[in-house]
């Protein structure tokens, strides 16, 4: 009976050695020294990023702000943790740390990186270019000012890129609305979605279309003068398009198609020049 007893013993011991083993990890702070527990916290917040357990990662980057604030470590620390969520997909919680690095450390070195990482963060949640409006004009906010405000830097050259494909996302936007007023015959708000693709996104793959209905419409309502000021403006700018061979056959056989010289200096910003006929 005894010897049962013991057996009990040890049999409970092994359960309790064995469920201990298997508990999650936990953020010790072993070293003495401030600045030594502060670099041992951002080494292993480092060294769980590099195998992928983000979250622990950002916990130790955030425990190195917590040590040491006024150290050049704690906003590389709110950086680093704002890109272990990123580099995992969990954009809302990288903004939520570039937020508060952006507020908690104004002028600092990096801030440029921190506007290009927003950027990003609301850029790659854009989905739906019909339904994400809020997404698109955060990553525009931010792309923009990181290329009016420091337009030298690394970040700078990609902002823009990315900025004239929110333009084309934008006004792929107004012609998705454009052509749904048009198929359901509202004329009217369908002509002033095209003229605001026309006006506000004139350097987009958009505009020609959008011209080409201008022309249609136009000319469906009886404005066959209006209509021919859109068909020039297409001519002026897409000759060999689609659209103003479209354009050119729905007006009236007496109205004569207008031959264009290859001139570029002639044709520069003459997209602009002629949207002033319409002012």
């Amino acid at each position: 009976m005894k010897f049962q007893k013991i057996l009990f013993c040890w049999f409970i011991l092994f359960i309790v050695v064995s469920c201990s083993q298997k508990e999650e990890k936990v953020s010790l702070i072993k070293e003495n020294n401030l600045e030594m527990q502060m670099i041992e916290a951002y080494n292993e917040g480092l060294k769980e990023l590099n195998r992928g357990d983000i979250f622990f990662a950002a916990k130790k980057f955030n425990e190195v702000e917590l040590l040491y604030p006024q150290s050049v470590w704690a906003p590389r620390s709110t950086l680093m943790a704002a890109y272990s969520y990123y580099s995992q997909l969990y954009y809302n919680d990288a903004i939520f740390e570039l937020e508060r690095f952006l507020d908690k450390y104004k002028n600092h070195p990096d801030t440029d990186y921190a506007y290009y990482l927003l950027g990003v963060c609301h850029y790659n949640q854009i989905i739906d270019e019909k339904k994400d409006l809020g997404e698109i004009i955060k990553a525009k906010e931010y792309f923009t000012l990181l290329r009016n405000e420091y337009p030298n830097t690394d970040f700078s050259e990609d902002a823009q890129f990315k900025l004239e494909l929110i333009e084309e996302i934008l006004a792929s936007k107004e012609l998705y609305l454009a052509n749904y007023y048009l198929e359901r015959e509202k004329w009217i708000p369908a002509m002033n979605r095209y003229q605001k693709i026309v006006n506000k996104y004139d350097t987009t793959i958009f505009v020609e279309e959008a011209l080409y209905r201008l022309v249609e419409l136009n000319y469906k309502l009886g404005l066959e003068n209006e209509s021919k000021k859109y068909a020039i403006m297409l001519g002026y700018n897409y000759q060999s398009s689609d659209w103003y061979e479209r354009s050119y056959k729905i007006l009236n056989k007496e109205y004569k198609r207008i031959k264009i010289k290859n001139d570029l200096n002639k044709q520069k910003s003459l997209l602009k020049r002629f949207k002033k006929l319409f002012q």
